[in-house]
């Protein structure tokens, strides 16, 4: 299992990210097509004592992917194979974009950590919406007991001003909320010109009420509504979120999205430098993005579901943050460095964790 680090230095770390992560990406979802992925789903599947339930649904574990990763839906059930609990897809936009140009995707490597300004770059609500319902046909019939868990990230499109996002972002919870075990409204990506304004509880009010209105309408059912927040805003705002969560009755906040912040990195400055501009994530964002889970905990309690996402890269830490007041958790950046079989190895640990913590 630890042969894939080598492989990513050798075959990967010299290339451009964005290819890098294509070309991974194309290798897991064959995996599926070509029927291996019965295999995996054996050989990866968490115990079930890492069941865990969360907003009325029950999670085969704890752990899982962070949108991003699988921007279109076209992996979904590839990427359950290796033993996330969730998937979480997007962000997706209410209209099709291409995103920033290219390159905007950048590693790193001395902080395992990468640069993106990836932009939302997707292919619009209405046409992942039949990727959803083909990919939660298939988990059905590949998973008869507990099956992995589907996100749906929505954010709002470039081309639409600020003004105008609620509309947007309706058009997507209209339009995905069918298919979503879960929706999160994405506030706090650096990436959309102005898209982290709306983290203001002023503007926050009416979209996460717009969007939930919708999404239980297209439903026709209640469909678990989180807001996913940016690592870089105050206590005092984090505090008013948490506020504004509670009072409208939301399922959970996920914390947090990637950071502008370049403190603390061991790369060279030049070379970060020369990188630009963009989130960064991966393990410089451990110690905020826990900083900022254990605030949450301290407001909302039991009474919302929180998902720890920064940094992560074992299952200690990623028991750290069950310890501290997550519910769930969510890696990625993490992925691109470990490899095919990491969602497995932290699952293992965590239930070795769990085992000796009973003895």
């Amino acid at each position: 299992m630890r042969i894939y680090p080598t492989f990513f230095k050798l075959g990967f770390s010299w290339m451009d990210a964005e290819r890098a992560h294509k070309i991974g990406f194309t290798l897991v979802k064959a995996t599926h097509k070509v029927g291996v992925g019965a295999v995996l789903r054996r050989v990866c599947a968490p115990a079930a004592s890492l069941r865990t339930e969360a907003f009325g649904l029950t999670f085969p574990s704890p752990f899982g992917l962070a949108a991003g990763f699988d921007k279109g839906a076209t992996g979904i059930n590839a990427l359950a194979n290796l033993g996330f609990g969730h998937v979480e897809v997007g962000t997706i936009t209410g209209r099709s974009q291409p995103g920033n140009p290219q390159p905007r995707l950048f590693r790193l490597v001395a902080d395992r950590a990468v640069i993106n300004r990836m932009g939302f770059n997707n292919d619009g609500a209405s046409t992942v919406a039949p990727r959803l319902v083909r990919a939660l046909v298939g988990l059905k019939k590949e998973y008869p007991t507990v099956r992995p868990v589907v996100g749906v990230n929505i954010g709002k499109s470039k081309a639409v001003e600020l003004d105008d996002a609620l509309d947007d972002y309706l058009v997507s919870a209209r339009a995905l909320a069918c298919e979503a075990d879960y929706l999160v409204v994405n506030v706090s990506s650096p990436n959309t010109p102005g898209l982290r304004l709306l983290q203001n509880v002023q503007s926050l009010r009416p979209l996460l009420s717009g969007v939930r209105d919708a999404a239980d309408t297209a439903a026709g059912r209640h469909v678990p509504l989180l807001v996913k927040i940016a690592p870089d805003l105050s206590d005092d705002d984090i505090a008013d979120v948490a506020e504004l969560a509670l009072d409208l009755g939301l399922d959970g906040i996920i914390a947090t999205n990637t950071t502008i912040s370049r403190d603390g990195l061991l790369s060279p400055s030049d070379l970060v430098n020369e990188k630009g501009a963009g989130g960064l994530s991966g393990a410089p964002l451990k110690a905020r993005s826990l900083a900022v889970l254990r605030q949450l905990k301290s407001i909302v309690g039991d009474r919302l579901t929180l998902i720890s996402v920064g940094g992560v890269e074992t299952g200690v830490e990623v028991q750290e943050r069950l310890d501290a007041g997550a519910t769930l958790v969510q890696g990625y950046t993490a992925f691109l460095y470990e490899g095919p079989f990491w969602a497995a190895s932290i699952n293992r640990e965590l239930a070795r964790l769990r085992k000796y913590k009973t003895a």
